[in-house]
């Protein structure tokens, strides 16, 4: 099976585990960073096969909705893989990437490092930025019963990775405990011109949204 054929098998297995996923979390959220991914990749000297199989399989489990397993991620990729004989080196990249992708909170120092992870965590991080980005906030907001917005909470800046997975705060508080921390986080070159006009985009939308809340508009 040659590359082509390994992406296009990959594209239908991921479509099929996502067909039921949240909003935030699917299919369409893959398509986007795989987009975005080989957006980025045009300016940086990567393995393109990696970063595209990569972008494609790095949420085919995400945590959040496998009871906080990262292990269940990897290993589904792996298993995956290993059926479409694909070498032993490409798989390793995989799993690596998907066990780092993620934003964990503040506090975390990743344990491992490539260009195409700084691409692909690039991608994914864009989709959290901007109008799709609030889009998607809100959206698991929904699907996690939180409040949108408690002036009595304040947002954690200082949570440990364990405090950041079980927090139930207000939605808003997630656009300063991650999105608007996600500008100063970008690896690439491209991937931070992005970003700066989608964190533009998210400021104007807290200003207009708390002047409606407090009445001024």
């Amino acid at each position: 099976m040659n590359k082509i054929q390994i992406l296009k098998s990959t594209e239908v297995f991921v479509k099929e585990s996502l067909k039921n996923a949240e909003g935030g979390h699917d299919w369409f959220h893959i398509k986007r960073v795989y987009k975005n991914a080989k957006l980025i990749s045009q300016h940086e000297k990567a393995d393109n096969f990696i970063v595209e199989i990569g972008a494609l399989l790095h949420d085919i489990a995400d945590s959040k909705f496998h009871n906080g397993n990262e292990t269940l991620g990897p290993k589904v990729a792996s298993n995956f893989l290993h059926k479409l004989k694909v070498s032993p080196e490409v798989i390793n990249q995989v799993v690596k990437i998907i066990e780092n992708v993620s934003f964990k909170g503040g506090n975390i120092t990743q344990k491992f490092n490539s260009i195409e992870l700084q691409i692909i965590q690039d991608a994914d991080r864009l989709d959290a930025m901007g109008a799709i980005g609030i889009a998607r906030t809100f959206n698991y907001g929904g699907y996690k019963g939180r409040s949108l917005y408690n002036p009595d909470i304040a947002p954690n800046l200082n949570m440990s990775k364990e405090q950041y997975k079980t927090s139930d705060s207000p939605t808003i508080n997630h656009f300063y405990e991650k999105l608007l921390l996600l500008k100063n986080q970008m690896n690439t070159k491209t991937g931070h011109e992005i970003a700066k006009k989608r964190h533009e985009f998210m400021l104007l939308y807290l200003e207009q949204f708390y002047a409606e809340w407090n009445g001024r508009v």
